[in-house]
């Protein structure tokens, strides 16, 4: 197939884009910048000049493609009503450009949109409370295309996916204990966390766009950890102590209420139906193994987090 993809260049995107032209498909990538066009060059896609806003462009792509892969995300969590707006604008447009056609068409969100305190599937129904509720309406918009003869399905992501140049959760978590001499963690630390390896992820985006049924949603989730366990191998790395923080502590911790929030949170989610579906099998390192072989505590890990979140 010839795919139209958009976040190829981003943090999970260049292991998807690699992952498909690997598989034997074509790729052409929505690039916004000169960076993000070489980026999807080296990798051998081609670059479509354009952003999430320019919807003719975003239609015009779409129409070019065999397939559409949405994982690009616009605007900032600031303010999620613009969020909203401009990842429905775009999932719209490019679902648009499918009807009728049997194309298949996925969409990306994240696992943190489900109920928290419960082991969530990928039947259980998106709760508007989640921290990420924002995400929610662009999970409706895609799947809404699966009435009209687009083979629609959606990736909920873990709000951890590991490995070299991550920016995302655990390299926050790694920066404040660095600066405060202490890896932290809430309460009692057992709350759990999903994750998976960037390239599992990968497969999985691969394996959706080949074969998902229409209006399939499915949750790249590899393994699930506590927060207290990530902490303790971040103490062990770093020859620091373990803390037990308040959400307050935390949010003074972190340098950022927002990761504290998130990392509150017990939010365990299965892949089970999504591994059986798709004969998806992860086998990449843990996130506990990562921490331990990869990029994770080198300066310029360290520097990204800070960055990011501060």
């Amino acid at each position: 197939m010839h795919l139209f993809v958009t976040g190829g260049s981003g943090q999970t995107g260049p292991a998807v884009v690699t992952e498909l032209i690997r598989a034997g498909h074509t790729v052409t990538g929505l690039a916004r910048s000169d960076a993000a066009a070489a980026r999807l060059e080296s990798l051998g896609a081609m670059p479509r000049r354009g952003s999430l806003d320019d919807l003719d462009s975003l239609r015009r792509g779409a129409e070019a493609a065999d397939g559409v892969l949405h994982m690009a995300q616009g605007g900032s969590y600031a303010d999620p009503d613009d969020l909203i707006r401009r990842d429905c604008e775009a999932i719209d447009a490019l679902g648009q450009a499918l009807v009728g056609t049997g194309k298949p068409f996925v969409s990306t969100s994240g696992t943190l949109v489900l109920k928290a305190d419960q082991v969530s599937t990928e039947l259980d129904p998106a709760d508007p409370n989640s921290v990420a509720y924002f995400r929610i309406p662009g999970e409706q918009t895609c799947l809404g295309f699966a009435d009209r003869g687009v083979r629609a399905s959606v990736v909920r992501l873990a709000p951890t996916v590991h490995g070299p140049r991550d920016h995302g959760f655990i390299p926050a978590l790694i920066a404040g204990a660095r600066r405060a001499g202490v890896a932290a963690y809430l309460g009692d630390g057992m709350n759990r966390w999903p994750a998976v390896h960037r390239d599992d992820a990968a497969v999985l985006f691969r394996l959706a766009l080949e074969k998902a049924p229409a209006g399939s949603m499915l949750h790249g989730v590899g393994e699930t950890v506590t927060i207290k366990s990530v902490a303790e191998k971040i103490a062990q790395l770093l020859d620091i102590r373990t803390a037990s923080l308040t959400l307050e502590e935390a949010a003074e911790h972190l340098g950022n209420p927002f990761l504290a929030r998130f990392f509150s949170l017990d939010v365990p989610v299965s892949s089970t139906h999504t591994q059986q579906l798709l004969g998806w099998t992860p086998h990449h390192a843990t996130l506990l193994e990562d921490l331990e072989t990869g990029d994770y505590f080198s300066p310029e890990a360290s520097d990204r987090a800070e960055a990011v979140w501060r």
